[in-house]
């Protein structure tokens, strides 16, 4: 990414947190950039992150500056069963595929068609606006590691 393409991306993320009517801050900008450059990340690993950019930020407010972000759409929160919650940037209607060994979790378009992708039987009166699945497997690593276990 060259300079221009990221002052680009840091006027565009601060115009999305003032469309949101969230201060821009240097805090959230870090918390941004964290989640853009780890996609999947838990909320720690982002902190880490964060840390490591700016130095000293308390971790209430990296899990503060990721609710507000994540209530407002500018980044998506998700939590596949049995893991802690996610962070991702990519928020348009995706899901993602996870690996049962290594927890690898990756981004995979719609299986059909426009949002939300499936069709439920019935809706019950809900305006249902979003499906979300998670795709489980054993990633190729994985495989791979086993089939070397297996043949020695």
């Amino acid at each position: 990414m060259t300079n221009t393409d990221i002052n680009q991306h840091s006027t565009d993320i601060s115009a999305a947190l003032k469309a949101a009517g969230l201060q821009v801050t240097a805090q959230r900008l870090a918390v941004y950039h964290a989640v853009q450059s780890t996609p999947h990340a838990a909320a720690d690993d982002i902190c880490q992150a964060v840390r490591a950019e700016l130095g000293v930020i308390s971790r209430q407010a990296v899990y503060d500056a990721l609710k507000a972000m994540s209530e407002h759409g500018i980044i998506r929160r998700i939590q596949p069963a049995g893991s802690a919650a996610r962070y991702e940037h990519r928020v348009d209607n995706h899901h993602h595929l996870a690996c049962r060994q290594c927890e690898k979790l990756i981004d995979i378009d719609c299986a059909v068609g426009e949002a939300p992708c499936l069709v439920a039987e019935h809706d019950h009166g809900y305006e249902i606006d979003e499906a979300e699945v998670i795709y489980w497997g054993v990633c190729p690593e994985c495989q791979k590691k086993q089939a070397n276990r297996n043949n020695t």
